[in-house]
C-alpha cells in the first residue's frame, strides 16, 4: 500500500489571516493536484492532516476528490518541528494514507522512511504537491514511487 505525502497549500501571511489559511494560488494549486490525482485514479483509504489552518483546508480539498473511505481525520505528531522517527513507528502499509502536513518535517519524515536518518532530505517538495511513497517488502524501508507537483523547473 502507498503513504501519500503532502505539504500544505500556498498560505496567506500572518498580517492577512492570523491562522495563515489558504491563498487564492494555493486553494488553486491544491484544486488542481487533486483534481489530476483523482484523474491518475489515486486511491486513498485516510486522509490525516495536522490541526493548523491550512493543512486541513488542503486535506479537505484533497477528500473532495479522492473521496476517502474513512474520512479526514486531524492527528498529533505532524506539526513542523515533530519528531519523524518517532512518527514514523506508529506508519502502517496495511493501507493507502494521505498525510497533509509542513515543512520541515514531511522532508524529515521521507528521509527517515528511505534512508534510516531524517536529514538529509531526499525530496524537495512544494506547497500542495504530493510525494508517493512505498513501502519495501520484508523491510522497514520506503521508496519513493512518484511524485506530483505544482510547478516543474
Amino acid at each position: 500500500m502507498s503513504l501519500y505525502l503532502v505539504q500544505h497549500g500556498k498560505s496567506l501571511p500572518k498580517e492577512a489571516d492570523p491562522e495563515k489559511g489558504l491563498s487564492e494560488e494555493g486553494l488553486a494549486e491544491v484544486r488542481r493536484i487533486a483534481g489530476v490525482a483523482a484523474g491518475y485514479g489515486v486511491k486513498v483509504d485516510k486522509i490525516s492532516h495536522s490541526g493548523k489552518k491550512r493543512a486541513r483546508q488542503t486535506a479537505e480539498i484533497f477528500a473532495a476528490f479522492l473521496k476517502p473511505e474513512n474520512g479526514v481525520d486531524q492527528i498529533k505528531g505532524i506539526d513542523p518541528l515533530d519528531d519523524a522517527a518517532l512518527f514514523s513507528a506508529n506508519l502502517s502499509a496495511q493501507e493507502n494514507r494521505m498525510l497533509v502536513g509542513h515543512l520541515p518535517f514531511m522532508e524529515r519524515l521521507t528521509a527517515y522512511l528511505i534512508i534510516g536518518a531524517t536529514e538529509p532530505p531526499p525530496f524537495k517538495f512544494q506547497n500542495g504537491g504530493i510525494v508517493c511513497l512505498d513501502r519495501l517488502a520484508d523491510t522497514r524501508r520506503w521508496i519513493i514511487k512518484w511524485a506530483l507537483m505544482p510547478n516543474i523547473g
